[in-house]
């Protein structure tokens, strides 16, 4: 390779059904005093929240709950768990729920060490220094937050979905435990999965490492694809071409429910360090806008910037062919790599995600300003194997109204 690359991930990685109930003593052995739980008053509800409750403070730590959050969370909230953060003054902040609650978490411990506002903090490499510590406990499979050092909001007044990337926003420590998972509703596993299909995809897509320029030393969102992110890109892709129809259809398949949680954080770490492109520039302005869920939004748009990055890709899509229908021969590159996207459009269909961007509202007239505000996300369109244009944009979300 012309350069170094690096692979970020969360300071512990735990995995596996029951890990919760480890949280008390993981607390306890990082000297954590005083934590506080950002979630959503349905978590609550349900019933999540107490037991973790109950065990930080049998293992002897203050616990304080925020549950304030909600779907695409939008600024106000981030400055109302900076408040609760900053009167409460953790040792730790936890993320409980989906990639929301969790992103939210991220945001509550910028804003409780290093003041300010949200927009403060926008972009890539804006936040000055470590933060408190977070703790991730995901309740869906797909976004992958536990793992990644991004977070989104939804900034309201722009209508549009807006990110804050720092290394310093990865989790001190996941717990991904599959059992948390088991009750998630049909169409929130639907796009939750679908979304982790997008992030795997896009990271195997992505520039290679090589390509990405950059000075020695320099800090960037993402090195492009890397060795290791291929590899957790491709176990990804298969993982969700498995079992992602069964975790929809049969929510109460525990094996399907388990390999999804491991898709969703593999596809965590592979796009958090190669990259998202395209998509996801494309869908943070139509989810701002028409409120579409991020992981329904990526999913309907992936198959047309898969049809756009062909000519540049065309190996590789051949290769996610075979990783979502193992099952015979595809054909030459390009005959397979048609086949990988007829694969995502066939799965996309089955789980229930929309076709075209009309069954969102979406409408014509809004396609101009959309492709505007997605071209101006450089860092995206910077990672994209295929450079796109303004106008590419443009005919892309034609082609999918």
């Amino acid at each position: 390779m012309a350069h170094s690359w690096s692979f970020f991930s969360a300071g512990q990685f735990t995995f596996g059904c029951g890990s919760r109930h480890e949280l008390g003593k993981h607390a306890v052995r990082r000297g954590y005093r005083k934590v506080l739980i950002v979630t959503d008053s349905t978590l609550a509800g349900l019933g999540m929240v107490q037991p973790l409750h109950d065990d930080l403070s049998e293992h002897g730590v203050q616990v304080e709950v925020f549950d304030g959050s909600a779907a695409e969370p939008d600024l106000s909230i981030a400055e109302d768990a900076a408040f609760v953060a900053k009167t409460f003054r953790p040792d730790a902040i936890l993320g409980l729920g989906g990639g929301s609650n969790i992103d939210l978490a991220k945001v509550t411990s910028v804003l409780a060490t290093h003041g300010g506002q949200p927009h403060d903090y926008f972009g890539w490499d804006n936040v000055p220094g470590p933060i408190t510590p977070l703790i991730a406990l995901p309740t869906t499979a797909g976004t992958g937050s536990e793992v990644s050092q991004s977070a989104v909001l939804t900034d309201r007044e722009a209508s549009m979905k807006v990110s804050i990337l720092s290394q310093f926003m990865r989790p001190s420590l996941a717990i991904v435990d599959p059992e948390l998972t088991f009750t998630c509703p049909k169409q929130i596993t639907a796009d939750s999965g679908i979304d982790a299909l997008t992030h795997a995809i896009e990271a195997y897509l992505s520039k290679e490492a090589a390509d990405i320029a950059a000075e020695p030393g320099e800090a960037i969102p993402y090195s492009g694809c890397t060795p290791i992110g291929e590899l957790m890109a491709e176990e990804a892709i298969a993982l969700v071409g498995r079992y992602l129809p069964a975790a929809v259809h049969e929510p109460e398949n525990k094996v399907a429910r388990e390999k999804m949680a491991l898709a969703a954080s593999l596809a965590g770490l592979a796009f958090s360090n190669c990259g998202v492109a395209v998509v996801h520039a494309l869908e943070y302005p139509i989810g701002g806008r028409v409120h579409c869920s991020h992981g329904a939004g990526n999913g309907l748009l992936l198959p047309y910037v898969m049809r756009y990055n062909l000519p540049q890709r065309e190996e590789k899509l051949a290769r996610i062919a075979q990783l979502l229908n193992p099952i015979g021969d595809h054909g030459s590159d390009m005959e397979a790599a048609l086949v990988a996207i007829r694969e995502v459009e066939q799965l996309k269909s089955f789980i229930g995600i929309p076709e075209k961007l009309s069954a969102f509202g979406v409408t014509e007239a809004m396609l101009p300003e959309f492709a505007d505000k997605s071209f101006a996300i450089s860092r995206l369109m910077n990672i994209n194997p295929r450079t796109p244009t303004r106008d590419d944009l443009l005919q892309i979300l034609r082609e999918a109204l």
